[in-house]
């Protein structure tokens, strides 16, 4: 199989690569040339800007064509349209974040999605991604009719994860002393594997499936508690945890995810516990969180470079001492 990938260099992306080739396809890469561009010298490599500047792919055909960086919908509706007489199949990698509530658990693909005020507006916020994001599912398959696969991601980890809103957790954990848990130990927690995410959707393009799909894992609820757990397994660590309730650090003005990986308050905590049978029941297979954990961490603490996300030392003392206070 032919396969065009737009992007590829940096972390899911990779990971299409290195799937697509294992299973004896064709890949080329069309992107910007600003992230990695050294990457797959053996490969086909076309430099160009989906915004406006395809034409290099014009006298070019695919069976499949993958698109991992779409965040636009005029230019995610563009390149559907450009490959709709060159591509017989198109991925979009989504988001559940296009769900509009997620009060509640166990959001199926029927549940409703959110909207933005200007669809015209092309700028992107924490507030408006999912909406775009929305937006740009409708636009790729009103250009591809029935040939378009959707695939919703969580939150995905692994090597060459450029975020660190996994990777936090054994990394800190690994350093040892007190640790802040955010919420409660029973909160739901989600991540899936972008190794198992791009082994199946080369499976899935290589099968031509399309609809829509929740890409997310474990295949049953899990807890926060139980990952902690596995971190300390896995880094040979028995840690202090101190757990302080959302209200402590909402008030504190920490911010989920970013700041406070793997955490949301409890009013959006269907954000981290998506059904994803769906996807099961079509061959998605999870890896077991101990291999994820340490192929991430075995990665990350080669790099010296600090975290991108999670708080610093200094922060977390500071909350810690502030709600011992408050508890005393």
């Amino acid at each position: 199989m032919k396969i065009l990938i737009l992007g590829g260099t940096r972390f899911l992306g990779r990971h299409l690569v290195a799937a697509a080739l294992e299973a004896g396809h064709e890949v080329t890469l069309f992107h910007r040339g600003r992230t990695n561009p050294d990457l797959y010298p053996e490969l086909e490599r076309i430099i160009g800007d989906r915004d406006g500047d395809l034409s290099r792919l014009a006298k070019r055909t695919f069976d499949a064509v993958i698109d991992t960086c779409g965040y636009h919908p005029r230019l995610v509706g563009a390149a559907a349209a450009f490959f709709a007489k060159r591509a017989s199949h198109y991925t979009f990698i989504s988001s559940v974040s296009v769900y509009r509530d997620f009060s509640k658990e166990g959001l199926r693909e029927e549940a409703e999605v959110a909207t933005v005020e200007d669809p015209e507006d092309e700028t992107v916020t924490p507030a408006r991604y999912g909406g775009l994001k929305a937006l740009c599912e409708a636009a790729a398959e009103a250009a591809m009719p029935g040939r378009v696969l959707h695939l919703r991601a969580g939150l995905l980890v692994g090597p060459f994860d450029p975020t660190d809103r996994f990777t936090y957790w054994p990394m800190r954990i690994a350093r040892g002393g007190e640790i802040l848990a955010p919420g409660s130990p029973e909160d739901p927690i989600q991540f899936l594997d972008a190794r198992d995410l791009a082994r199946w959707t080369i499976e899935m393009a290589a099968r031509s499936v399309v609809g829509v799909y929740n890409v997310v894992g474990p295949a049953r609820r899990e807890t926060r508690r139980a990952f902690l757990e596995q971190c300390c397994r896995i880094v040979g660590r028995e840690a202090i945890f101190t757990w302080i309730p959302e209200a402590f650090l909402c008030e504190a003005g920490v911010l989920p995810f970013t700041e406070m990986p793997l955490w949301v308050p409890a009013a959006t905590s269907g954000l981290l516990a998506v059904d994803p049978s769906r996807a099961l029941a079509a061959g998605l297979r999870p890896s077991p969180w101990e291999e994820t954990i340490r192929d991430t961490w075995q990665w990350r603490r080669s790099i010296a470079k600090p975290l991108a996300a999670g708080l610093s030392p200094e922060r977390e003392a500071e909350l810690l001492h502030h709600w011992k206070l408050q508890c005393s």
